[in-house]
């Protein structure tokens, strides 16, 4: 009965590493939208924290007010950023819940 168990536990390990593995892949191929400024600066990040995209509107472009464009565009990346760790704790969770295991 012992050997029984030890190989469903062994099962349930290999299935669960699989849908781990999955979800990641998932995760990899989204992209995430960060904005600020009522969508002035877009960031567009993928799953593994890349950046894969950036757009400015052009009347956000003041040469006389760059403080504001860098504030608009780190406010951009950090909501990115935000958006995928969120959807990163959200899936991966799932397989950590209880365990307290780092991600």
């Amino acid at each position: 009965m012992r050997g029984g168990n030890m190989q469903n536990m062994m099962k349930q390990m290999q299935k669960m590493q699989k849908q781990m593995q999955e979800a990641q892949e998932e995760l990899a191929e989204q992209t995430f939208e960060g904005s600020s400024g009522g969508g002035m600066v877009k960031i567009f990040i993928s799953g593994q924290k890349q950046i894969v995209d950036v757009q400015i509107k052009e009347e956000v472009v003041d040469p006389e007010d760059i403080d504001m464009l860098q504030d608009l565009v780190l406010a951009a990346v950090n909501d990115a950023l935000k958006k995928v760790e969120d959807e990163t704790n959200q899936k991966m969770g799932q397989f950590t819940k209880g365990m307290n295991l780092p991600f």
